[in-house]
């Protein structure tokens, strides 16, 4: 009996947000103002249900604005969705959650961070696009390769395409 294969995004939604600007007003009020900005990418998934391959998968993004030392703004989204995913391999599967699934969610988070960042003064921020297969490889890559000297793996050991982990992008 063959499976029909399908991956089909069934809902989306904003898990979690958050907007800090600490030095509000006073920041408004500086002049030639060169903020650096880090982004911060986390993927996690679990199974909602293994058999009927329902999935929910979370790209959680962190913006951090500094100027100096000086924190000018910090955005943290989780965009998240429910998905179905059903008629593939594990090694397929783990593509899907880790690649296919953040790949959909990323505009909806892009435009959550882009909304925030001018709800709350700043110019327009638009995050350039993610390759998430180039991260998925270099995850992979990490995971077969020796642990750093720290001792400490560069991948959390529950990414793992068990039906549930996270892997974090800097």
């Amino acid at each position: 009996m063959n499976q029909q294969v399908r991956f089909d995004l069934k809902t989306f939604y904003l898990k979690d947000v958050s907007f800090e600007s600490p030095k509000t007003p006073g920041i408004f009020t500086t002049e030639a103002l060169q903020p650096q900005v880090d982004v911060q990418i986390n993927i996690s998934h679990n199974s909602l249900d293994q058999a009927a391959g329902i999935y929910e998968v979370i790209l959680a993004v962190t913006v951090t604005a500094k100027s100096g030392d000086e924190a000018i703004f910090l955005i943290e989204a989780q965009q998240a969705g429910v998905f179905e995913m059903s008629g593939f391999t594990d090694d397929q599967l783990e593509g899907l959650l880790e690649v296919h699934a953040p790949q959909a969610l990323f505009p909806f988070a892009r435009e959550v961070i882009s909304n925030l960042g001018a709800k709350g003064g700043f110019p327009q921020l638009l995050l350039t696009p993610v390759n998430f297969d180039v991260l998925y490889q270099q995850k992979k890559q990490s995971e077969t390769a020796p642990e750093s000297q720290s001792g400490e793996s560069q991948v959390d050991e529950t990414a793992r395409g068990n039906g549930s982990g996270s892997t974090t992008v800097d």
